[in-house]
């Protein structure tokens, strides 16, 4: 997760979350008690006529189902259906590796692999993203502006990112982006609230992005800094998506979140995804798009206001490191230097 800067003179940065709702659960039956009165001969012998009569009705109407659905007839509606697109209440969100719901049993997509270092994906020394034009929509510092850009940014992001993931046999789907107003929003990994630690926030598949979260007063009409915000929250979701990210959670688990190991894992975590932020823009830069290399220049420094220095945490790495990695990212354009798992400990502090 990231957070922004304060209006003096740095800004912190911190991280997201969300909440699923319960499954619905119908109640039981009742048991139907028999009746316990005798009943007449005459009684039980109306009994069975009607049982019999039940019976052959039964099963003339079954024929008539298996010939309807032998013949082809039938309205029954087998389009699948959208997922209901109606936000949830949300709130604020800054993007950072957020838990998953369970700490014994998360859910794990098929085809992931839960490995740090020695993830396939990490050990592809020549790959990295596709060079490409990303056409957005104009920065405007209005709520439906924004929601256009990041709509549009994620379609680019998708389009990077897929193709990659896929040729390691891994799963890909595009992550679901919600706009929550409000001071506080629910996610499957916890209660957000909106404030200077929280400009964008990432849990489980879902992305929230509030408005009153990104601090526009402070960053103003600066495009790249909210270019390489959602990059950055995107990188949650690779990480999601190719398992690194249950497997990070697992290990921090297995030592308390709290403690130097668990943090320490936490801002490995975080660092990665910053690379692979700078990944997505150093190469979509002048590319004929709209990423332009004043947009690029506006994420490359806006780095170095962020990090644990600024907000005084210990699970996102120095601002010196969270501009080292952002950027080796962005020069390299190589996943396996975005390798954090296995980098030396100074330089994730």
């Amino acid at each position: 997760m990231i957070a922004m800067l304060k209006p003096q003179p740095v800004c912190p940065r911190d991280d997201d979350s969300m909440t699923p709702s319960p499954h619905e659960q119908r109640p039981e039956t009742p048991a139907h008690p028999d009746s316990a009165a005798a009943k007449s001969p005459r009684t039980h012998l109306i009994a069975v006529v009607v049982t019999c009569a039940a019976v052959i009705t039964l099963l003339a109407t079954g024929v008539a189902v298996i010939i309807a659905a032998l013949s082809g007839g039938g309205d029954t509606d087998t389009t699948a259906q959208p997922p209901s697109t109606q936000a949830q209440p949300h709130g604020q969100g800054s993007a950072a590796g957020a838990r998953p719901p369970s700490e014994t049993t998360p859910n794990v997509m098929p085809g992931k692999i839960l490995e740090l270092a020695s993830h396939p994906l990490l050990r592809s020394s020549e790959v990295g993203l596709p060079n490409r034009a990303c056409t957005l929509p104009k920065w405007d510092n209005s709520p439906k502006a924004a929601r256009a850009f990041f709509r549009a940014a994620t379609n680019c992001l998708n389009e990077a990112w897929a193709p990659l993931l896929r040729a390691h046999n891994l799963p890909f789907t595009p992550p679901r982006l919600y706009f929550p107003a409000g001071a506080t929003f629910n996610s499957d990994c916890g209660r957000i609230e909106v404030g200077l630690a929280t400009a964008a926030y990432y849990c489980e598949g879902e992305l929230f992005l509030p408005f009153d979260g990104l601090q526009i007063d402070q960053y103003e009409n600066k495009p790249g800094v909210y270019l390489a915000l959602i990059a950055h929250e995107y990188g949650h979701h690779v990480q999601e998506l190719s398992g690194v990210m249950d497997a990070a959670w697992r290990k921090i688990y297995q030592v308390g979140e709290e403690s130097p190991t668990g943090q320490e894992m936490s801002r490995r975590k975080e660092l990665q995804a910053q690379c692979f932020s700078g990944m997505f823009l150093g190469s979509h830069v002048d590319r004929g798009g709209s990423i332009t290399r004043e947009i690029y220049d506006q994420a490359w420094h806006d780095q170095e206001t962020r990090g644990d220095d600024t907000s005084g945490g210990h699970k996102h790495g120095s601002n010196a490191n969270y501009a080292m990695w952002w950027r080796v990212g962005a020069l390299d354009n190589r996943i396996s230097d975005c390798n954090t798992f296995k980098a030396s400990t100074g330089s994730v502090r």
